[in-house]
């Protein structure tokens, strides 16, 4: 481990380090990623992809280093940023569900972490396995607050740590906590739906897309096909 930290500092900077950590934190906790470690994939298969291009492809000075560089770019892309664009919204899908629980166990008088250990032992989903995460360190010595202030960093979605700040804002300072559950859950749905609006205004255009490369060329052939034949004969 201390040569691979090693090596990691002299091919990569502090902030290239640092960024990778943090991002695949997004990734959740039971994500086994280690940021060192992809990082120094990522270049050796790069370097390794490079060299064989190059020694069995005729034109390999080419497409070698042009295949090598578009590797080295995309693994990055999908092994962590498509996976975090995923799962935040996966983790939205789960959310309006799970506050709402939430927000009728504190309605019940329990208290934001008796209400938290009744959702989560009650949901089974990403965003209550976050939580469970967050009840785990506040067991081990972390306040509510810290905890919550932690799992913000593993949560890829803006919507989603608003509610948690909000939540943990309300729980230090005071205030009708129920009032902002219910207003996060407002909002959360409100969202849900503009994004059905959404991707129910994209169908034409969809329909007109798959119309042009499929049908149309359909239509003509039908259409011109006999007359080729004609001609040819």
């Amino acid at each position: 481990m201390k040569k691979e930290f090693s090596m990691a500092r002299k091919l990569y900077t502090q902030s290239s380090i640092n960024k990778t950590t943090e991002k695949i934190k997004l990734l959740g906790v039971y994500n086994k990623i280690n940021p060192l470690t992809f990082l120094n994939i990522r270049l050796l298969s790069s370097i390794i992809i490079f060299f064989v291009l190059l020694y069995f492809l005729e034109l390999g000075y080419i497409y070698a280093p042009i295949i090598s560089i578009l590797y080295y770019i995309f693994i990055y892309y999908f092994v962590i940023d498509y996976r975090i664009k995923k799962r935040s919204k996966k983790l939205e899908m789960e959310a309006q569900y799970f506050f709402e629980v939430l927000t009728l166990s504190i309605e019940t008088g329990r208290d934001l972490k008796s209400a938290l250990e009744i959702t989560v032992k009650n949901i089974d989903s990403e965003i209550s396995d976050e939580f469970k995460k967050t009840l785990e360190e506040v067991n081990y010595s972390k306040s509510l607050e810290e905890a919550l202030r932690d799992m913000r960093k593993r949560i890829p979605s803006d919507n989603i740590n608003n509610i948690i700040l909000n939540i943990s804002q309300t729980s230090i300072f005071g205030g009708n906590i129920i009032d902002t559950m219910h207003n996060q859950i407002d909002f959360l749905a409100d969202k849900r739906i503009q994004e059905i609006r959404g991707q129910i205004s994209k169908l034409p255009m969809k329909i007109s897309i798959i119309s042009v490369v499929f049908f149309i060329p359909l239509m003509l052939l039908l259409i011109l096909g006999p007359v080729v034949l004609n001609i040819l004969h």
